[in-house]
Protein backbone atom coordinates (compact mmCIF):
# COMPACT_ATOMS: atom_id res chain seq x y z
CA UNK A 1 0.00 0.00 0.00
CA UNK A 2 2.76 2.20 0.91
CA UNK A 3 4.59 2.02 -2.33
CA UNK A 4 1.07 2.82 -4.15
CA UNK A 5 1.06 5.79 -2.45
CA UNK A 6 4.58 6.45 -3.39
CA UNK A 7 3.77 5.89 -6.99
CA UNK A 8 0.55 8.10 -6.88
CA UNK A 9 2.34 10.58 -5.74
CA UNK A 10 4.98 11.17 -8.20
CA UNK A 11 2.78 10.36 -11.11
CA UNK A 12 1.13 13.06 -9.72
CA UNK A 13 4.23 15.38 -9.17
CA UNK A 14 5.36 14.52 -12.64
CA UNK A 15 1.74 15.61 -14.25
CA UNK A 16 2.25 18.53 -12.02
CA UNK A 17 5.20 19.39 -13.77
CA UNK A 18 4.18 18.92 -17.51
CA UNK A 19 1.15 21.30 -16.96
CA UNK A 20 3.54 23.87 -15.31
CA UNK A 21 5.99 23.44 -18.21
CA UNK A 22 3.88 23.33 -21.25
CA UNK A 23 2.35 26.68 -19.47
CA UNK A 24 5.46 28.49 -18.93
CA UNK A 25 6.29 27.14 -22.97
CA UNK A 26 3.17 28.80 -24.18
CA UNK A 27 4.03 32.05 -22.10
CA UNK A 28 7.64 31.99 -23.88
CA UNK A 29 6.38 31.84 -27.21
CA UNK A 30 3.65 34.54 -26.81
CA UNK A 31 6.72 37.09 -25.80
CA UNK A 32 8.05 35.95 -28.62
CA UNK A 33 5.30 37.04 -30.83
CA UNK A 34 6.65 38.99 -33.69
CA UNK A 35 5.22 42.82 -34.40
CA UNK A 36 2.94 43.40 -37.51
CA UNK A 37 4.92 44.78 -40.37
CA UNK A 38 4.58 48.45 -40.18
CA UNK A 39 6.47 50.48 -42.74
CA UNK A 40 8.69 52.94 -41.80
CA UNK A 41 9.18 56.63 -42.45
CA UNK A 42 10.31 59.01 -45.67
CA UNK A 43 12.08 57.11 -48.39
CA UNK A 44 12.77 53.99 -46.50
CA UNK A 45 8.80 53.67 -46.39
CA UNK A 46 8.57 53.84 -50.14
CA UNK A 47 10.84 50.78 -50.31
CA UNK A 48 8.66 49.18 -47.98
CA UNK A 49 11.28 48.62 -45.37
CA UNK A 50 9.43 47.84 -41.96
CA UNK A 51 10.04 49.97 -38.89
CA UNK A 52 10.56 47.75 -36.38
CA UNK A 53 12.17 44.37 -37.82
CA UNK A 54 15.39 45.58 -39.96
CA UNK A 55 18.88 45.97 -40.80
CA UNK A 56 19.60 46.94 -36.91
CA UNK A 57 17.52 44.24 -35.34
CA UNK A 58 16.74 41.47 -37.71
CA UNK A 59 19.60 39.43 -35.25
CA UNK A 60 16.75 39.40 -32.71
CA UNK A 61 14.69 37.56 -34.65
CA UNK A 62 17.16 35.12 -36.93
CA UNK A 63 16.60 30.99 -36.19
CA UNK A 64 12.98 31.02 -36.11
CA UNK A 65 10.96 27.60 -36.50
CA UNK A 66 8.26 29.95 -37.65
CA UNK A 67 9.86 31.54 -40.29
CA UNK A 68 11.56 31.61 -43.19
CA UNK A 69 14.63 33.95 -44.41
CA UNK A 70 15.20 34.86 -48.40
CA UNK A 71 17.53 37.34 -49.99
CA UNK A 72 16.46 38.58 -53.31
CA UNK A 73 19.76 39.47 -55.09
CA UNK A 74 21.78 37.85 -57.61
CA UNK A 75 24.93 36.47 -56.93
CA UNK A 76 26.34 39.02 -59.91
CA UNK A 77 24.07 41.74 -61.04
CA UNK A 78 23.91 43.29 -64.12
CA UNK A 79 22.95 46.66 -62.87
CA UNK A 80 25.83 48.90 -61.85
CA UNK A 81 24.58 49.26 -58.17
CA UNK A 82 28.56 50.32 -57.20
CA UNK A 83 26.77 54.03 -59.26
CA UNK A 84 24.54 54.42 -56.20
CA UNK A 85 27.38 53.33 -53.61
CA UNK A 86 25.96 49.51 -53.48
CA UNK A 87 27.34 46.41 -54.92
CA UNK A 88 26.62 44.48 -57.44
CA UNK A 89 27.77 41.55 -56.05
CA UNK A 90 26.08 39.68 -53.33
CA UNK A 91 29.03 39.78 -51.30
CA UNK A 92 27.52 39.05 -47.92
CA UNK A 93 24.83 37.74 -46.05
CA UNK A 94 23.19 37.33 -42.85
CA UNK A 95 23.66 33.27 -41.58
CA UNK A 96 20.18 31.78 -42.00
CA UNK A 97 19.18 33.77 -45.09
CA UNK A 98 18.62 31.76 -48.28
CA UNK A 99 18.99 33.40 -51.93
CA UNK A 100 16.09 33.39 -54.53
CA UNK A 101 16.41 36.03 -57.00
CA UNK A 102 13.91 37.70 -57.83
CA UNK A 103 14.90 39.41 -61.17
CA UNK A 104 14.28 35.93 -62.37
CA UNK A 105 11.24 35.61 -60.16
CA UNK A 106 9.25 38.65 -61.77
CA UNK A 107 11.02 41.04 -64.05
CA UNK A 108 12.47 44.59 -62.68
CA UNK A 109 11.95 47.58 -64.44
CA UNK A 110 12.45 51.58 -63.72
CA UNK A 111 15.68 51.37 -62.07
CA UNK A 112 17.42 54.68 -61.27
CA UNK A 113 18.79 55.98 -64.85
CA UNK A 114 22.78 56.18 -63.18
CA UNK A 115 22.03 52.04 -62.30
CA UNK A 116 21.02 50.78 -66.05
CA UNK A 117 19.41 46.96 -66.15
CA UNK A 118 18.86 44.48 -64.42
CA UNK A 119 18.53 41.15 -65.84
CA UNK A 120 16.03 41.17 -68.84
CA UNK A 121 15.77 37.28 -69.60
CA UNK A 122 12.87 34.66 -69.11
CA UNK A 123 10.75 35.52 -65.77
CA UNK A 124 8.30 33.34 -63.85
CA UNK A 125 5.86 36.00 -63.33
CA UNK A 126 5.45 39.10 -65.64
CA UNK A 127 4.44 42.64 -63.79
CA UNK A 128 2.07 44.07 -66.16
CA UNK A 129 1.17 47.91 -66.32
CA UNK A 130 -2.07 47.69 -64.71
CA UNK A 131 -0.12 46.57 -61.81
CA UNK A 132 -1.34 42.77 -61.93
CA UNK A 133 0.82 39.66 -62.55
CA UNK A 134 1.30 36.80 -65.14
CA UNK A 135 2.24 33.67 -64.59
CA UNK A 136 4.55 32.44 -67.27
CA UNK A 137 5.29 29.15 -66.15
CA UNK A 138 3.31 26.08 -65.33
CA UNK A 139 5.56 25.67 -62.02
CA UNK A 140 5.51 29.52 -61.61
CA UNK A 141 3.35 28.99 -58.27
CA UNK A 142 5.02 25.84 -56.47
CA UNK A 143 7.81 27.25 -56.76
CA UNK A 144 7.01 30.55 -54.66
CA UNK A 145 4.76 28.53 -52.54
CA UNK A 146 7.71 25.94 -52.16
CA UNK A 147 10.65 28.73 -51.38
CA UNK A 148 7.94 31.01 -49.63
CA UNK A 149 5.09 29.08 -47.82
CA UNK A 150 2.67 30.76 -46.54
CA UNK A 151 2.43 29.27 -42.96
CA UNK A 152 5.73 30.72 -42.26
CA UNK A 153 7.02 34.63 -41.35
CA UNK A 154 8.83 35.56 -43.99
CA UNK A 155 12.06 37.95 -43.76
CA UNK A 156 13.28 39.17 -47.18
CA UNK A 157 16.14 41.31 -47.78
CA UNK A 158 18.29 42.76 -50.48
CA UNK A 159 20.97 45.18 -51.31
CA UNK A 160 19.20 48.44 -50.60
CA UNK A 161 15.55 47.21 -49.79
CA UNK A 162 14.20 47.57 -53.26
CA UNK A 163 13.92 44.42 -54.59
CA UNK A 164 12.62 42.99 -51.19
CA UNK A 165 9.55 45.59 -51.65
CA UNK A 166 9.07 44.05 -54.97
CA UNK A 167 9.40 40.40 -53.59
CA UNK A 168 7.07 41.60 -51.11
CA UNK A 169 4.62 42.88 -53.67
CA UNK A 170 4.21 39.82 -55.48
CA UNK A 171 3.06 37.83 -52.84
CA UNK A 172 0.96 39.82 -51.34
CA UNK A 173 -0.83 40.61 -55.25
CA UNK A 174 -0.81 36.64 -55.33
CA UNK A 175 -2.84 35.81 -52.32
CA UNK A 176 0.06 35.65 -49.56
CA UNK A 177 -1.03 36.81 -46.08
CA UNK A 178 0.46 41.05 -45.65
CA UNK A 179 0.68 40.31 -41.83
CA UNK A 180 3.60 37.51 -41.79
CA UNK A 181 6.08 38.87 -45.14
CA UNK A 182 8.70 41.67 -43.65
CA UNK A 183 10.82 43.51 -46.13
CA UNK A 184 13.97 44.28 -43.53
CA UNK A 185 15.77 46.19 -45.60
CA UNK A 186 19.27 46.43 -47.62
CA UNK A 187 22.14 44.08 -46.23
CA UNK A 188 24.72 46.80 -47.75
CA UNK A 189 23.73 48.71 -44.07
CA UNK A 190 23.98 45.23 -41.66
CA UNK A 191 25.91 45.80 -39.21
CA UNK A 192 25.08 43.03 -37.06
CA UNK A 193 26.94 40.22 -35.53
CA UNK A 194 25.48 37.35 -37.96
CA UNK A 195 27.24 38.36 -41.21
CA UNK A 196 28.69 35.74 -43.49
CA UNK A 197 31.60 37.08 -45.84
CA UNK A 198 31.40 36.42 -49.73
CA UNK A 199 33.46 38.81 -51.09
CA UNK A 200 37.20 38.26 -50.04
CA UNK A 201 40.54 40.08 -51.42
CA UNK A 202 44.41 38.63 -50.77
CA UNK A 203 47.45 39.88 -52.50
CA UNK A 204 44.57 42.46 -54.10
CA UNK A 205 42.89 40.07 -55.90
CA UNK A 206 38.99 39.57 -55.13
CA UNK A 207 37.06 36.40 -55.06
CA UNK A 208 33.98 35.39 -54.02
CA UNK A 209 33.04 32.00 -51.96
CA UNK A 210 29.70 31.64 -53.19
CA UNK A 211 29.91 28.23 -52.39
CA UNK A 212 28.99 29.34 -48.68
CA UNK A 213 25.58 30.72 -49.68
CA UNK A 214 22.27 28.05 -49.92
CA UNK A 215 20.95 29.38 -53.51
CA UNK A 216 17.76 28.18 -55.34
CA UNK A 217 18.18 29.69 -58.79
CA UNK A 218 15.97 28.88 -61.75
CA UNK A 219 16.66 26.93 -64.53
CA UNK A 220 14.25 27.70 -67.46
CA UNK A 221 14.99 25.35 -69.97
CA UNK A 222 13.32 22.54 -67.55
CA UNK A 223 10.09 24.62 -66.79
CA UNK A 224 6.99 24.13 -69.25
CA UNK A 225 6.01 27.78 -70.35
CA UNK A 226 2.10 28.41 -70.58
CA UNK A 227 0.91 29.42 -74.08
Amino acid sequence: MKNIKWYLLILIALLLGSLIGNNLNFKEEKEKELPKPELSEGMRGTFGIDKNINEETIDNYLNRKDSVYRDVRMLVDEADYEAIGGDSYLSGIIDGFEVTPLPKIVNVNNLPEEVGDTYQGETLFTLLDDGKYNINYKESMDYLEYHFPKDKNIFLMCGGGGYAGMMKDLLISLGWDKDKIYNVGGHWFYEGNNNIQIKKTIDDKVTYDFYKLKIYDIDFEYLEKIK
